[in-house]
């Protein structure tokens, strides 16, 4: 007796792994392409240079202040300031919450890697973003101007992070934010189809494990050196104007 044949697999069989980004998906594919990348350059640069020049705090105030004023005498840093900074970063969160708005997440259901990741992923942005919202804030629009007094830099940290709440807030916003980076590279190799099949995500998703790692640690050790007894009550200001007509010697 002649049997059946087997039924064609469906294909509209649900894709497993992250699928790249294509064309022929509305205005969200150049969108999304676009926020994919802003998150990468020049965001994630700036990340690890912000984080970078923190670290200079381990040498003193001196050495931050005079960190904080070549970073503050580059040509045009104004211009530099909001091109590639203040605009990509107000696009990439806005649009971030955007998705994260319209996206569905079914952790409690299945709680694969995946899953996982795409939530933590929303998580880790909404607190870099109201971290990022008040740390401009209180460090770069409020209080002493320091692109104008550099000297003031480190006091100025220092005060802050003497409230234990913010500092407890500045440790949990610089896990999310390094967490969030090295996440965040994971789906843009995985997306713009450089990492593809399963075994080149899992290899590439080790680095972005240990990148991460390393871009934490440094952050959380210049963080550090705001509250280490070595620096305690840092001057006011260790680069105070002069009056007119006086030079210090030099050193």
């Amino acid at each position: 007796m002649a049997t059946a044949a087997p039924p064609a697999p469906s294909s509209s069989a649900p894709l497993k792994g992250v699928q790249p980004l294509r064309a022929g998906e509305g205005h969200s594919f150049f969108w999304r392409r676009l926020h994919s990348l802003s998150g990468i350059v020049p965001i994630g640069a700036f990340l690890i240079e912000h984080i970078v020049s923190n670290f200079e705090a381990i040498n003193g105030p001196l050495a931050y202040a005079q960190q904080v004023k070549f970073l503050n005498s580059l040509p045009l840093v104004r211009v530099l300031e909001w091109t590639f900074i203040f605009i990509p970063l107000a696009f990439h969160a806005l649009y971030g919450v955007y998705i994260a708005v319209r996206g569905r997440s079914n952790v409690n259901v299945y709680p694969w890697a995946g899953n996982f990741g795409y939530l933590m992923q929303r998580v880790t942005g909404i607190i870099a973003l109201l971290y990022i919202g008040y740390h401009v804030w209180t460090q770069r629009f409020s209080g002493v101007n320091l692109p104008e007094h550099p000297g003031a830099a480190f006091h100025k940290v220092q005060m802050e992070l003497h409230n234990p709440w913010i500092l407890a807030v500045y440790v949990i916003a610089m896990i999310a934010t390094c967490w969030h980076f090295a996440y965040g590279i994971w789906l843009f190799a995985a997306k713009w189809g450089i990492t593809p099949g399963n075994k080149a995500r899992k290899n590439f998703g080790y680095v972005c494990a240990v990148g991460g790692t390393a871009l934490c640690v440094l952050g959380l050790i210049g963080m550090y050196a705001f509250v280490n007894p070595k620096y305690a009550n840092a001057p006011d200001d260790v680069m105070p104007a002069q009056p007119p007509g006086i030079v210090l010697p030099a050193r």
